[in-house]
């Protein structure tokens, strides 16, 4: 993930490792204009507390966020959270979105932060690789994607919904997938801008999948043509 993070652009402000470690990214370590420190393990749980690394440490620097619209810009695949608080989920939701074809993301206000460090190692460090904005107003942003030429699609177990697989865009049609927060999912305010709206078909009684899943099994569908 720190190599992720460089490859991606991110300056580093410092780096503490497991002497081992000095070796193994001694590569890399070379071209770093940053602090790089060598402690042993127990003064590395010292640092933060707890077991929370495998022995190599990185602080960087944050980017300036884009904008929705230059998100949106080149996009035809995007994905817009509302208020997931996981940090774990929207880790997951980063890497699906990465693996699956998505071309962005769209945060409101409230989702939690892409750079927390729980949210960059379950994303396996595709939150440094994919573009995403935090958008300043809510749900005024939907409105933009709308006026963007996005066909705003609501993902909701409601029965009254097109199942996922019988979606029927076609390639070059912009979309744009919103997913709601872990418990309530989607408020009315969001659901009421959306012009479709899909479910994945459940069996077994089973009335709804967690939020990342949802995102792979639709991300799929959305790509597979």
């Amino acid at each position: 993930m720190i190599r992720r993070a460089l490859l991606a652009g991110y300056q580093p402000r410092s780096m503490v490792m497991a002497p081992e470690w000095l070796n193994r990214m001694a590569g890399l370590i070379a071209d770093v204009g940053a602090p790089v420190y060598a402690a042993p393990y127990d003064v590395l749980r010292q640092l933060t507390g707890f077991h929370v690394h495998r022995g190599a440490l990185a602080s960087f620097h944050r980017r300036p966020l884009p904008s929705v619209a230059s998100v949106a810009e080149s996009a035809r695949r995007l994905v817009v959270l509302e208020d997931l608080v996981s940090h774990t989920n929207l880790g997951a939701v980063f890497r699906c979105a990465a693996a699956l074809g998505m071309d962005g993301l769209v945060l409101s206000p409230s989702c939690a932060d892409p750079l927390y460090r729980r949210s960059v190692r379950v994303s396996m460090g595709e939150v440094f690789a994919i573009p995403y904005a935090r958008a300043g107003e809510w749900p005024g942003a939907l409105d933009e994607l709308r006026d963007a030429g996005f066909t705003l699609t609501a993902m909701t177990p409601a029965a009254d919904a097109d199942p996922v697989d019988a979606a029927g865009f076609e390639p070059s049609d912009r979309v744009a997938v919103v997913l709601g927060s872990e418990g309530p999912g989607l408020s009315a305010e969001a659901m009421a801008r959306c012009a479709r709206k899909l479910r994945i078909p459940m069996a077994a009684g089973v009335d709804s999948l967690n939020v990342a899943a949802a995102a792979a099994v639709t991300f799929w569908e959305l790509g597979r043509h």
